[in-house]
């Protein structure tokens, strides 16, 4: 059927509340949901962090069990399965609402449209795709996740305007200016793992953690969810260089991935310090990145992040694993002797990697460029379209 305005408005409402949860559901999508009977909004809420209750019960907390003659809009397809809670169907089934309007369907494996028959089964009118690519760009990385096996990728860079990315000598801090930094925290806040190499540990023993004092915008318990499950932090190190006493390990939850020959007894010293190790298999190129996706997905892993140097940076660009390109612009010119964001060897301009725009944001005196590799882009929105961070 036709969705009316006021259908439109609801599922608005209802995406706004699950905006709500997305620091804090992983790895569950982040849902909202509006009860609605009569005109008068019953009930509402989004998502509590996994194990918590589902929107739909959220929302029926507040509207009651008894729902009938009601419309439920809801972002994402009601869970039909026992996990850590009860089938948010079955909730439905016994309150009887009129109608349940879906954003967009559930890809989880034991759902995919099951919870939309189990409703449609027990004569709930069922409507979906208001607002569906809304919906996806919100649960981008559960989307991916289901979809393809393996998260959704956003690489991060940091450049001058003729693509530089540090001077020769190393220094880099700061290219870009103070609010474009803060918002590299944000995108940090909303990830589910962090990657970089051992090239830029070394080189610049970074913390990789979300900093608070650059996000006061957070709520107390946004702030509270993050310190307690901060994103994951996981560093590439085919020979396991990276010192016992660098600060990333100063704080747990540090993953390191080597070649199946690195030492064992730097292996030993690593873990020893807190650090999680395990191995990738190689590939010409080096450690094999698709690998690392599936890892990272068996995890749990809807979102990751690649902040990296231009090795990295290059290799997984290469391997066309990019679904979002990240660059924060800054209006300065570093010169020929400056190192590149990337180092990509091409010959040809063919071999070029095109991307086409989904966001220009100011940012401060910088700018934030939100891209996607063309062929992506070419197909319409999909589960990689960006929301604003």
């Amino acid at each position: 059927m036709p969705f009316s305005q006021l259908d439109r408005e609801y599922m608005s409402r209802a995406l706004a509340l699950a905006a709500q949860g997305r620091l804090t559901t992983r790895p569950n999508p982040s849902v909202g949901c509006v009860i609605v009977r009569d005109g008068q909004v019953l009930g509402e809420g989004f998502s509590a962090p996994a194990g918590g209750p589902h929107a739909e019960i959220r929302a029926m907390e507040t509207a009651g069990q008894d729902l009938r003659g009601a419309t439920v809009y809801v972002t994402l397809e009601p869970c039909n399965h026992f996990g850590r809670t009860p089938p948010c169907s079955d909730a439905l089934v016994r309150a009887a609402p009129a109608r349940v309007v879906v954003a967009t369907r559930d890809p989880h494996p034991r759902v995919a449209g099951s919870g939309i028959d189990r409703l449609r089964g027990a004569g709930i009118e069922v409507d979906v795709g208001l607002h569906e690519a809304e919906a996806r760009a919100l649960n981008a990385g559960f989307m991916v996740r289901h979809e393809r096996g393996r998260p959704l990728v956003r690489l991060k860079l940091a450049a001058s305007i003729d693509g530089r990315s540090a001077m020769a000598s190393g220094e880099s801090q700061w290219i870009t200016g103070l609010e474009a930094r803060r918002d590299v925290q944000r995108l940090r806040a909303r990830s589910c793992a962090i990657v970089t190499g051992s090239g830029t540990v070394l080189a610049d023993d970074p913390r990789l953690t979300v900093r608070r004092d650059d996000l006061p915008e957070l709520s107390a318990f946004d702030a509270a969810f993050l310190e307690r499950q901060p994103p994951l932090r996981v560093v590439l190190d085919r020979e396991l260089r990276t010192a016992v006493d660098a600060r990333l390990l100063q704080t747990p939850g540090v993953l390191l991935f080597s070649a199946a020959a690195a030492p064992e007894q730097r292996r030993a010293a690593l873990l020893a310090a807190g650090a999680e190790c395990a191995s990738l298999p190689e590939v010409a190129a080096g450690l094999d990145l698709a690998a690392l996706l599936g890892l990272l997905a068996e995890r749990d892993c809807n979102e990751v992040l690649f902040e990296c140097g231009p090795r990295l940076a290059a290799a997984v660009l290469a391997a066309n694993l990019v679904d979002e390109l990240w660059l924060y612009q800054a209006p300065l010119l570093l010169g020929a002797r400056a190192r590149a964001m990337a180092d990509l060897e091409l010959e040809r301009l063919a071999e070029g990697l095109r991307f086409e725009y989904r966001e220009v944001t100011p940012m401060g005196g910088d700018l934030r460029l939100v891209m996607v590799p063309a062929e992506a882009a070419s197909g319409g929105p999909g589960p990689g379209l960006s929301t604003s961070a």
